[in-house]
Order: C-alpha cells, then sequence, then structure tokens
C-alpha cells in the first residue's frame, strides 16, 4: 500500500506542503519546533515505512489562460519553455511535471503533489491559482499574474518598449496606417500590447485599428475589411503572420511592397516563408531558465516566500526583433 503523501501530513500537521517538504528534507528557514512537529506527525501516519525512498522533489507546470482543452506544446513559445524548465529542473534535482490545460476546475489542483508550480498566462480570477496559494504551494507565473499578490515572483518581458520598438520601426519603414492583430483573452500580455498600441496611435493622432485574433482563421478572414485601409500589420500571436500572408495572398497585395508585416513568434520556419517574415522573439529559453531558478530558490527558502514580501517581484527578460524581408519597404522621399 503506498503510504502518506505530502498533503495527508500538511493536513495532519496543519501546516502548507511546502513547510512538510522543508521539515522532510532539511531546507528552508523553519523553527525547530516546527520541523519536529513535521516529522512526528509524518512519523506517525507512516511515512517511509513503506515506500523504499521518498518522493521524487517535483516542479509543475501549466498554461491557465483559456477555460478549455487545448494543447499548448503544439505552440512555439510554450513547446521551448516546457523543454528548457524541463532541463532547469533536472539540473536542479527536481522532476518536472507538464499538466494538461483545461484542469483549472478540476479537483487535482486540490492535491497534485508537486513541490512548487511554474504558471504561464495566468488570468484573473485564476482558479488554480486560488487553489494552489490556499495550500501554500510556492507559484512563479511566466507573465504578470491576472491577480497579483504582495511578493509574488513572475518574469516577463518588457511589453511596452517591445511593443514601441516593433511600430517605431514599422513606420520608418514607411508605414502610416498600421494595424494590430491581438488576442480578446485575459492574459497580461494581450492586455499590456494593446494599451501601447493604442496609446501609440494617440500620440500620433492616428485611429487605433485591432484586429480580433482567431487561431482557426487559417485564411487570414479577419483582415478582409481592412486591407485596403492599412498598409503595416503587428501580429501579436504566433499564427498570425501566416493569417496575415494568406490574406494578402486572396487579395492580390504584395509584402512587403504593399504591406508590411512584424510577427511575435518563436516559429523558425517564418525565416523561411515567401517573403520571410520579421518576428519578435520573447527569448523562451532564458525565461523558462529564470522562472525554474525562483521557484526552486522560494523552495529551497533562498528567497521570501509570497506574502512575505511588500511588494510584487518581477523579473525582466529583454525581448529582441528580428528584421527581415517582410518590414524592410525602403520609402523615397
Amino acid at each position: 500500500m503506498p503510504g502518506p503523501t505530502l498533503t495527508d501530513i500538511a493536513r495532519a500537521a496543519e501546516v502548507s506542503t511546502a513547510t512538510v517538504s522543508h521539515a522532510l528534507n532539511g531546507t528552508g528557514r523553519l523553527g525547530a519546533a516546527t520541523r519536529r512537529r513535521v516529522r512526528e506527525t509524518a512519523t506517525a501516519l507512516g511515512y517511509g515505512t513503506r515506500r523504499t525512498a521518498p518522493r521524487t522533489r517535483t516542479l509543475g507546470i501549466a498554461v491557465t489562460t483559456f477555460p478549455t482543452a487545448w494543447n499548448y506544446t503544439e505552440i512555439a513559445y510554450f513547446s521551448r519553455v516546457v523543454t528548457a524548465a524541463t532541463s532547469a529542473a533536472h539540473a536542479r534535482g527536481y522532476a518536472l511535471t507538464a499538466l494538461p490545460a483545461a484542469r483549472a476546475g478540476d479537483d487535482v489542483w486540490h492535491s497534485l503533489a508537486v513541490d512548487g508550480m511554474l504558471i504561464m498566462d495566468s488570468p484573473r480570477g485564476d482558479p488554480m491559482v486560488t487553489a494552489l496559494r490556499a495550500r501554500g504551494i510556492p507559484l512563479v507565473f511566466d507573465g504578470a499574474p491576472g491577480d497579483p499578490h504582495p511578493g509574488d515572483h513572475w518574469v516577463d518581458n518588457d511589453h511596452v518598449a517591445t511593443t514601441r520598438e516593433v511600430l517605431d520601426h514599422l513606420r520608418t519603414s514607411g508605414a502610416r496606417r498600421i494595424a494590430l492583430q491581438s488576442g480578446h483573452g485575459d492574459e497580461h500580455y494581450a492586455r499590456v500590447v494593446t494599451r501601447t498600441y493604442e496609446e501609440w496611435c494617440a500620440q500620433r493622432a492616428v485611429p487605433p485599428l485591432v484586429i480580433p485574433f482567431d487561431e482557426g482563421d487559417d485564411e487570414g478572414h479577419a483582415f478582409d475589411e481592412v486591407l485596403g485601409r492599412i498598409d503595416a500589420v503587428h501580429a501579436v500571436y504566433d499564427p498570425g503572420g501566416r493569417q496575415l500572408l494568406a490574406a494578402a495572398a486572396r487579395h492580390g497585395l504584395r509584402v512587403p511592397e504593399d504591406l508590411l508585416l512584424v510577427c511575435a513568434s518563436e516559429d523558425p520556419g517564418y525565416a523561411e516563408t515567401d517573403p520571410p517574415v520579421t518576428t519578435v522573439t520573447l527569448d523562451p529559453e532564458r525565461t523558462a531558465r529564470t522562472a525554474v531558478s525562483l521557484l526552486v530558490d522560494l523552495i529551497e527558502g533562498e528567497r521570501p516566500a509570497p506574502g512575505q514580501a511588500d511588494a510584487a517581484c518581477p523579473v525582466l527578460v529583454p525581448a529582441g526583433l528580428r528584421p527581415r524581408a517582410s518590414s524592410r519597404r525602403r520609402v523615397m522621399y
């Protein structure tokens, strides 16, 4: 028969699972009385008597942006984050479990056996975050959380500076009517990029034009009504560049001669399209390594736990613009 879990011990000792992990592994900043009480509770429950070794230290990773099932590992950014996070976790002696999307409402979050959780694109009102906070599980976010708490830790890019860099790049290349293709989700990324775009347009007395992103719109029909009124597009999500190229082809428009394009994507295939598409990289590998390092430090007591600091603790990773032919039209005045 399996022995008790860390959750069982935490419930019996009236502490968090993180405290149990610290007490049993000799880590963290615990008082001697707390550490002794947790270990005595574990012994009383039979922890270690029906197993040959303690549970492997484990991190979890998940995307909770949308409440529906979708395979986020098919998206280049998330795939690269998961791969890099796995490598970084192994280097620190932890396993990493990638959880499927659309599990935020399940009871699994109330009993998930992890020492810490890396959460990507957490929206406001995220029930998974609520459940894990209640259990005292250390959390680190990829992207600012929708509901930040004092002392939260997250890793993100400077989306304001990056969006302005893209728009200035397009304007320098001759664009005067730039549209933004952005998401309608509640993640921090879409909200910040859209707000920055609208502010950039207001500063130049140009009306903003935001085109809603639809992942299933392979032919780019969302662009059909606006292609005659714009001369550039900044696509915020991975498929957006190909959607714009498809729409331009259907309307007989040339990229970059008639229409400039920049797409935020980690997909290396954009270097091989016709024309090659200018992309923005958010450096997922560096983001993942930084996030895992923060999370393990929290678990092992090397950083203040959430709620014990006066302010949130974001870490910024630089994004990068990779200019290619799709945004390099030269304008002669």
